[in-house]
């Protein structure tokens, strides 16, 4: 079976390992791109938008840690 193009937000929270609510912010916030669907507008995340997040967060960190700015 092949892998799912979009995830709901619980997927994405699932996967981050944080809360509903965290995902949903991300969301808001522009950080992580996703589309809106059906009559409710319920949200869904791209698979590879979310690889590329997870990603772009490794490389922040990285950047971070260089510079000393990590925690």
């Amino acid at each position: 079976m092949s892998q799912q193009r979009f995830l709901t937000l619980a997927d994405v929270a699932e996967i981050l390992n944080i809360s509903a609510s965290q995902a949903r912010a991300l969301v808001r916030s522009g950080e992580l791109p996703a589309i809106q669907v059906g009559g409710r507008g319920q949200w869904r995340v791209e698979t590879a938008k979310l690889e590329q997040y997870i990603t772009e967060g490794y490389e922040r960190t990285a950047q971070a840690v260089r510079s000393g700015s990590a925690d």
